[in-house]
């Protein structure tokens, strides 16, 4: 067949068979944040421009050379969503939501968009579940969102993901670091690629999250976060383990994690996957960033799960998913006055939440047949005109061909759930 067109080069479509699974994953998901006390919000898929350069920091990977940024018909410059909590955060702002309260708790589940080479789990077009806290500075707040995430990573079956573990300070320590990871790397820029070089001045903490060998190679020695911090960072970081602790959470300490984006402060995370060898996802503090956007001094975390790289671990472990929701009754029809009568069986089926189907393509009887048992249709019935002028049918458990008579009249439903019951009894 020769197509107009494919999917676009990073995007992927996700047939019927995949979505169940996906849909499980989420469900999963969503019922871990809900148990926690978060509610879900919903943001655009482009937001104006300024909004990511300010929130995420000019000189990450992802405003210099990922974003997919556009103009629109009245020439404003707009950006489909690289990530989602400075939307969120937009959000938050712009509808008040803080004025129920805090801590605002919010989870979102939604495609994101980056410009970057296609690889395994990592898409142009990619999908995040993530979550919000608002107006928490405790860290017990920190401890929460990662058990939380490590929770429904069991509830799914993933048993390998673990958790790295750092803080990263606050602007007042980061300082006097950022000035002795500038002489650091000063003395070695020779080494250092193009990017990197141009990190040097901005922000040097980035050098750290490079993924270039050469450049790795030369982090490795750099100076450690952790000992730059101060005192109420460095408190802040011991009260958070402590907590991770008490909950009997294992974590290994990696002085070189700093995540992506500028916006992070104090504690930052990541969950790798030992079987993948990546991280499913990660997040951390970003105290400063909804000041940054406009609004009043607030505390701030979160995290993000990459669905694809999820998705990519849960075949990977072998986790056994769900049956997808098939049709519990299949009624077949010969002839129109049969077809009609068909319909509102079918409807009454669904009105008492048994999914039900029947032939919308014209089949014959022999063919219509086929496709109950390809659909995996738990029960049979067909309606002809000898069953129509009985009011009667003989209803057909397709695993060992028994039948039993019900009534297609105002009945049905009543008899067709007492022997439903019964056969699931094995009477």
């Amino acid at each position: 067949m020769d197509l107009i067109t494919k999917a676009p080069k990073g995007t992927a479509d996700l047939t019927p068979a995949q979505t169940a699974k996906w849909r499980w994953a989420e469900r999963t998901l969503i019922s871990e944040a809900e148990l926690n006390g978060f509610a879900e919000i919903r943001v655009p898929a482009f937001e104006h421009t300024e909004l990511f350069q300010r929130g995420m920091g000019d000189v990450t990977d992802v405003v210099e050379k990922q974003m997919y940024t556009f103009e629109d018909k009245a020439g404003r410059s707009v950006t489909l969503r690289p990530e989602g909590t400075a939307g969120v955060v937009r959000a938050m702002l712009e509808n008040g939501l803080y004025n129920a309260g805090y801590p605002v708790k919010l989870y979102y589940n939604m495609p994101c968009y980056r410009y970057e080479k296609p690889q395994a789990g990592r898409m142009r077009e990619f999908r995040t579940f993530g979550v919000e806290m608002f107006g928490a500075a405790e860290p017990a707040a920190d401890a929460q969102l990662i058990a939380m995430a490590l929770s429904a990573f069991r509830r799914m079956g993933l048993h390998d993901v673990g958790l790295q573990l750092n803080s990263i300070g606050c602007p007042a320590c980061r300082k006097e670091y950022h000035q002795a990871l500038k002489g650091y790397f000063s003395a070695r820029k020779e080494g250092l690629c193009p990017t990197c070089l141009s990190r040097l001045d901005k922000n040097p903490m980035r050098i750290l999250d490079c993924k270039s060998p050469d450049c790795q190679a030369i982090a490795a020695g750099a100076p450690k976060i952790t000992d730059y911090l101060c005192e109420d960072c460095k408190a802040h970081f011991s009260q958070v383990q402590a907590c991770l602790t008490a909950l009997g959470i294992e974590f290994t300490l990696d002085s070189g994690l700093v995540r992506g984006l500028d916006y992070y402060t104090r504690t930052v995370f990541e969950f790798p996957s030992k079987s993948l060898g990546f991280a499913l996802g990660g997040g951390g503090r970003y105290d400063g960033l909804v000041e940054q956007i406009g609004g009043s001094p607030t505390p701030a975390l979160g995290f993000g799960l990459g669905m694809d790289r999820l998705m990519l671990a849960l075949e990977e472990q072998k986790v056994e998913f769900p049956e997808p929701v098939k049709a519990e009754v299949f009624i077949a029809a010969m002839g129109d006055e049969a077809q009609i009568k068909a319909l509102s069986l079918v409807n009454a089926l669904h009105t008492c939440g048994v999914p039900a189907d029947c032939d919308v393509c014209g089949r014959g009887l022999k063919a219509q047949m086929k496709y109950a048992g390809k659909i995996g249709a738990k029960y049979s019935l067909v309606l002809g005109g000898d069953e129509l002028a009985a009011g009667k049918a003989q209803l057909k458990r397709m695993s060992d061909g028994t039948t039993r008579e019900i009534s297609i009249g105002g009945s049905f439903i009543e008899e067709y759930t007492a022997i439903s019951a019964e056969q699931e009894l094995g009477l």
